[in-house]
Protein backbone atom coordinates (compact mmCIF):
# COMPACT_ATOMS: atom_id res chain seq x y z
CA UNK A 1 0.00 0.00 0.00
CA UNK A 2 2.57 2.06 1.07
CA UNK A 3 4.90 1.45 -2.04
CA UNK A 4 1.98 1.90 -4.81
CA UNK A 5 1.46 5.79 -2.16
CA UNK A 6 4.78 6.56 -3.19
CA UNK A 7 5.06 5.50 -7.11
CA UNK A 8 2.05 7.24 -7.01
CA UNK A 9 2.67 10.32 -5.40
CA UNK A 10 6.62 10.21 -7.28
CA UNK A 11 4.92 10.12 -10.49
CA UNK A 12 2.66 12.86 -9.95
CA UNK A 13 5.35 15.40 -8.59
CA UNK A 14 7.71 14.48 -11.50
CA UNK A 15 4.76 15.46 -13.52
CA UNK A 16 4.91 18.84 -12.01
CA UNK A 17 8.11 19.35 -11.73
CA UNK A 18 9.56 18.15 -15.03
CA UNK A 19 6.68 19.24 -17.62
CA UNK A 20 7.44 23.05 -18.66
CA UNK A 21 4.74 25.42 -17.24
CA UNK A 22 3.37 27.60 -19.65
CA UNK A 23 3.65 31.44 -18.91
CA UNK A 24 -0.26 32.29 -19.12
CA UNK A 25 -0.71 36.31 -19.77
CA UNK A 26 0.16 38.85 -17.36
CA UNK A 27 -2.36 39.32 -14.42
CA UNK A 28 -2.57 42.57 -12.89
CA UNK A 29 -3.99 40.39 -9.34
CA UNK A 30 -0.77 38.31 -9.52
CA UNK A 31 0.70 41.72 -8.38
CA UNK A 32 -1.72 42.79 -5.99
CA UNK A 33 -1.04 39.36 -4.10
CA UNK A 34 2.80 40.09 -4.46
CA UNK A 35 1.82 43.06 -2.62
CA UNK A 36 -0.03 41.59 -0.36
CA UNK A 37 2.53 39.15 0.43
CA UNK A 38 5.38 42.08 0.97
CA UNK A 39 3.01 43.76 3.17
CA UNK A 40 2.92 40.27 5.29
CA UNK A 41 6.77 39.73 5.18
CA UNK A 42 7.37 43.72 6.36
CA UNK A 43 4.49 42.93 9.01
CA UNK A 44 6.32 39.76 10.53
CA UNK A 45 9.75 41.76 10.55
CA UNK A 46 9.86 45.49 10.45
CA UNK A 47 13.47 45.31 9.43
CA UNK A 48 12.80 43.51 6.19
CA UNK A 49 12.14 47.34 4.65
CA UNK A 50 15.57 47.99 4.66
CA UNK A 51 16.16 44.64 2.31
CA UNK A 52 13.40 46.14 -0.32
CA UNK A 53 14.78 49.71 0.01
CA UNK A 54 18.60 48.59 -0.81
CA UNK A 55 17.77 45.42 -2.99
CA UNK A 56 18.33 45.96 -6.93
CA UNK A 57 15.52 43.92 -7.22
CA UNK A 58 13.60 41.26 -6.12
CA UNK A 59 10.91 38.49 -6.79
CA UNK A 60 8.43 37.57 -4.47
CA UNK A 61 6.15 33.94 -4.59
CA UNK A 62 2.96 34.17 -2.77
CA UNK A 63 2.10 31.01 -2.73
CA UNK A 64 5.07 28.01 -2.93
CA UNK A 65 3.40 24.01 -2.92
CA UNK A 66 6.03 21.84 -1.72
CA UNK A 67 5.36 17.60 -1.08
CA UNK A 68 7.40 15.07 -0.78
CA UNK A 69 7.40 11.35 0.21
CA UNK A 70 11.22 10.21 -0.02
CA UNK A 71 11.41 12.32 -3.43
CA UNK A 72 9.69 15.95 -2.99
CA UNK A 73 9.39 18.73 -5.03
CA UNK A 74 7.92 22.60 -4.76
CA UNK A 75 6.29 25.02 -7.31
CA UNK A 76 5.15 28.51 -7.31
CA UNK A 77 4.49 31.73 -9.63
CA UNK A 78 5.58 34.85 -8.69
CA UNK A 79 6.51 38.14 -9.85
CA UNK A 80 9.48 40.07 -10.24
CA UNK A 81 10.27 43.68 -9.03
CA UNK A 82 12.81 46.68 -10.58
CA UNK A 83 13.64 49.89 -8.72
CA UNK A 84 9.78 48.88 -7.03
CA UNK A 85 7.87 48.39 -10.23
CA UNK A 86 6.78 44.89 -11.51
CA UNK A 87 8.79 43.62 -14.40
CA UNK A 88 8.05 40.56 -15.01
CA UNK A 89 6.37 36.78 -14.04
CA UNK A 90 8.80 34.30 -12.80
CA UNK A 91 8.10 30.57 -11.95
CA UNK A 92 9.95 28.56 -8.91
CA UNK A 93 10.70 24.77 -9.52
CA UNK A 94 12.10 22.78 -6.43
CA UNK A 95 13.76 18.98 -6.58
CA UNK A 96 14.49 17.60 -3.14
CA UNK A 97 15.98 14.36 -2.60
CA UNK A 98 16.08 12.58 0.78
CA UNK A 99 13.97 12.26 4.25
CA UNK A 100 10.81 13.72 4.13
CA UNK A 101 7.21 13.20 4.92
CA UNK A 102 4.36 15.67 4.73
CA UNK A 103 3.13 18.98 2.35
CA UNK A 104 3.09 22.36 2.83
CA UNK A 105 2.80 25.92 1.56
CA UNK A 106 4.64 29.14 1.83
CA UNK A 107 6.15 32.13 0.55
CA UNK A 108 8.92 33.33 -0.58
CA UNK A 109 10.89 36.26 -1.59
CA UNK A 110 14.58 36.10 -3.51
CA UNK A 111 16.60 39.53 -3.05
CA UNK A 112 19.13 40.64 -5.54
CA UNK A 113 21.53 42.80 -4.57
CA UNK A 114 22.65 44.68 -7.18
CA UNK A 115 22.60 44.99 -11.10
CA UNK A 116 24.60 42.08 -11.62
CA UNK A 117 23.06 39.35 -9.81
CA UNK A 118 19.56 40.54 -11.35
CA UNK A 119 20.86 40.34 -14.96
CA UNK A 120 22.22 36.85 -13.95
CA UNK A 121 18.72 35.65 -12.78
CA UNK A 122 16.93 37.77 -16.16
CA UNK A 123 18.95 35.31 -18.14
CA UNK A 124 18.35 32.49 -16.81
CA UNK A 125 21.94 32.05 -14.82
CA UNK A 126 20.66 31.59 -11.20
CA UNK A 127 19.69 28.29 -9.55
CA UNK A 128 19.94 28.34 -5.97
CA UNK A 129 21.82 25.15 -4.73
CA UNK A 130 21.62 23.27 -1.43
CA UNK A 131 24.40 25.89 -0.36
CA UNK A 132 21.80 28.69 -0.49
CA UNK A 133 20.04 28.71 2.46
CA UNK A 134 16.63 30.60 3.08
CA UNK A 135 15.79 32.57 6.34
CA UNK A 136 12.57 31.90 7.90
CA UNK A 137 11.18 35.09 8.36
CA UNK A 138 10.83 36.22 12.13
CA UNK A 139 10.71 38.98 13.97
CA UNK A 140 14.48 40.99 14.33
CA UNK A 141 15.98 38.29 11.71
CA UNK A 142 16.45 40.48 8.82
CA UNK A 143 18.65 43.01 10.62
CA UNK A 144 20.87 39.91 11.14
CA UNK A 145 21.06 38.39 7.23
CA UNK A 146 22.55 39.75 4.64
CA UNK A 147 23.75 39.13 1.14
CA UNK A 148 25.20 36.01 0.26
CA UNK A 149 26.85 35.84 -3.26
CA UNK A 150 24.48 38.47 -4.39
CA UNK A 151 21.51 36.89 -3.13
CA UNK A 152 19.39 37.07 -0.04
CA UNK A 153 16.11 33.98 0.25
CA UNK A 154 13.37 34.64 2.97
CA UNK A 155 10.82 32.57 3.32
CA UNK A 156 7.56 32.48 5.57
CA UNK A 157 4.77 29.43 6.02
CA UNK A 158 2.02 29.35 5.55
CA UNK A 159 0.06 25.86 6.20
CA UNK A 160 0.72 22.57 6.01
CA UNK A 161 3.44 20.23 7.97
CA UNK A 162 6.68 19.11 6.49
CA UNK A 163 9.20 16.50 8.12
CA UNK A 164 12.51 16.85 6.14
CA UNK A 165 16.09 16.32 6.06
CA UNK A 166 16.84 16.70 2.39
CA UNK A 167 19.11 18.01 -0.32
CA UNK A 168 17.14 20.29 -2.30
CA UNK A 169 17.98 22.59 -5.14
CA UNK A 170 15.64 25.83 -6.67
CA UNK A 171 15.05 26.94 -10.52
CA UNK A 172 13.99 30.30 -11.05
CA UNK A 173 12.42 31.36 -14.01
CA UNK A 174 11.90 34.99 -15.73
CA UNK A 175 9.84 36.08 -18.03
CA UNK A 176 9.39 39.87 -19.18
CA UNK A 177 5.64 41.15 -18.90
Amino acid sequence: MISNLKKTLTAILMTLLLSSPAFAGWDPNDVKKAQETVAAFKKSDPDMAAFFSKAHGYVVYPSVGKAGFGIGGAHGSGVVFEGGKAIASSKLTQVSIGFQFGGQVYSEIVFFQDKASMDMFKKGEIELSAQASAVAVTAGIAAKTDFKDGIAIFTMAKGGLMYEASVAGQKLSYKAK
